[in-house]
């Protein structure tokens, strides 16, 4: 949602918005507590049901198909609580019902019960889904319209996410793998506590972003109710859902209630994005809409590949990584825990993060291509390119039985750079040209693209065990660059429906942009 009051972009420091820092701080507890627990999760389920840290056993396939669920269902909710965000509750209190559901979840995982054990990611699932569009859509609405320092301010809280990241792939993988898996779970729930907690405090700096839209300003966009009953008014609409509904039948009997329910609910999502389109007033809005949309894609194709990282490839690291060390470290001894891992993308983003900001930066004030659909499709293919490494990581496994540390270190550098490129982008993205109205449901939609996404990537991880690791890790790579080199051959029609969304940045901010540029300091 975009906030054009000047209260909230006058209270600066560091030159961004006191706000972004809080919401910085809230967003890295958040995404302690996920990550730590998406570190041991597939580890866990693995691991065997005997010995001093029993997991539950699980066969690989098994606990991939499961985490590709998980993670889809972590974002896909984002819809639904994008929704309740806009009519209902507002981006602030959405963030705090969001993040008071997640310590109930994460606590209920340290329950060593199966019951609990479901229960939690379920609540972890829901929490998530209120919390994570709509704190990213309040870090957009601390800007100004046209203002240059958005995707800074990005990059910026998304350092924050990955600082989160990195510090509980450390922590909660360490207590999880040498003390106790549940011990690692109930950390989360801690780390989830403390953000609550920094996110109470900061309020004082967020009363101009994140509120509720009064009445009138709700009603401004169509109700689902009535986007839906529409849909019987619109012959080509309809006709769309009702074969999409057919073919989501189909998906049940075939492939059973779960995928049928999954298929059912992306119609119902696309009937909604259809409406939403029709309801639009003018052109450039509805132009600015389906690029959005078409930028849905990429995000969903970068992410089923990406999030290998923490299902097979943290599988490859626990089962095929020599992960041996020359020398001895306190508390692991001279074995890397395979979580440990799932910490250098996080830290490379830290390290990374703002000089690749500053790059794209300078080079759109230098009036080269720097779009977001050209990053985006920039970053999807230096990350395809990181799974070479990940090739050559099988070809020295099948010669010696294991494969080096390396590998992983060059892959996970390539798949942050392209990252980095790509997401946080990605984000500032859908603040610009998301009509108002619709705000959160669009930052809902962008999670739940990165959520089929996670389920691709569960996909492609499970069917690894029969088509074997070279196989998966060479065609990433093949079809991820592929399919970004065609997206850079449609860059300029692209360009043109976004009516100048992003070139009158440099515009609007002029001299200003070069002095914010040069000089500041982050």
């Amino acid at each position: 949602m975009e906030n054009t009051s000047t209260t909230a972009v006058q209270k600066d420091f560091l030159g961004h918005p006191v706000g972004l820092y809080i919401l910085f701080f809230t967003e890295m507890w958040e995404r302690f507590s996920y990550y730590g627990m998406r570190a041991i999760l597939v580890l866990y389920l693995v691991s065997a049901t005997t010995g001093g840290n029993a997991g539950l056993g699980w066969t690989a396939a098994e606990a991939l198909v499961l985490y590709g669920w998980y993670t889809m269902l972590v974002y896909v909710v984002s819809i639904p609580g994008g929704i309740l965000a806009d009519k209902v509750l507002g981006q602030k209190r959405a963030v705090l019902i969001g993040g008071i559901i997640l310590v109930m979840g994460h606590g209920i995982l340290s329950i060593e019960e199966m019951w609990a054990f479901y229960t939690g990611l379920g609540l972890i699932v829901a929490g998530v889904g209120l919390l994570k569009p709509n704190i990213s859509t309040m870090v957009g609405g601390l800007y100004k319209e046209g203002d240059i320092r958005r995707d800074k301010g990005f990059t910026i809280f998304y350092i924050g996410i990955n600082l989160g990241a990195f510090l509980s792939s450390l922590i909660v993988g360490y207590v999880g793998e040498q003390i106790g898996w549940h011990y690692g779970f109930g950390l989360a729930a801690f780390a989830m506590a403390l953000g609550i907690v920094v996110y109470l405090w900061g309020q004082k700096y967020l009363k101009d972003v994140g509120n509720l839209l009064s009445k009138e300003e709700r009603n401004e966009g169509a109700s689902l109710t009535s986007l839906f009953s529409g849909l019987f008014k619109a012959p080509t609409q309809l006709l769309i859902s009702g074969i999409l509904l057919a073919l989501s039948f189909y998906g049940m009997c075939k492939l059973g209630i779960a995928y049928g329910a999954l298929f059912i609910f992306l119609t119902i999502v696309v009937a909604m994005m259809m409406m939403v389109y029709k309801d639009l007033t003018t052109q450039i809005m509805k132009d600015r809409y389906v690029v959005m949309l078409l930028s849905f894609v990429l995000v969903i194709v970068f992410w089923g590949a990406f999030e290998q990282a923490g299902g097979l490839m943290n599988i490859y690291a626990l089962e095929k990584t020599n992960r041996i060390l020359p020398f001895t470290l306190p508390l692991i001894g001279n074995e890397v825990p395979a979580s440990w891992f799932q910490s250098l993308n996080a830290l490379f983003i830290i390290l990374f993060g703002v000089l690749v900001a500053n790059y794209w930066a300078k080079r759109k004030l230098k009036t080269k291509e720097a779009s977001s659909i050209f990053k985006m499709a920039v970053g999807v293919i230096i990350m395809g390119f990181g799974f070479v490494f990940m090739v050559f990581a099988a070809l020295q496994f099948e010669t010696n039985g294991a494969s080096a540390m390396y590998w992983l270190v060059f892959a996970y550098l390539f798949h942050t750079i392209g990252e980095l490129c790509s997401s946080p982008v990605a984000l500032s993205f859908i603040t610009k040209l998301a009509p108002v109205k619709y705000a959160s449901l669009m930052m809902g939609v962008y999670f739940a693209s990165t959520g089929l996404g996670n389920k691709v990537a569960g996909e492609l991880g499970s069917f690894a065990s029969e088509a074997g690791d070279i196989a998966i890790f060479a065609g990433i790579t093949i079809f991820t660059v592929i399919f970004a080199i065609i997206v850079l051959i449609m860059l300029k029609p692209l360009k043109r429906l976004t009516h100048g969304a992003e070139d009158n940045e440099r515009e609007l901010i002029g001299a200003e942009a070069v002095k914010i540029e040069e000089k500041e300091t982050i």
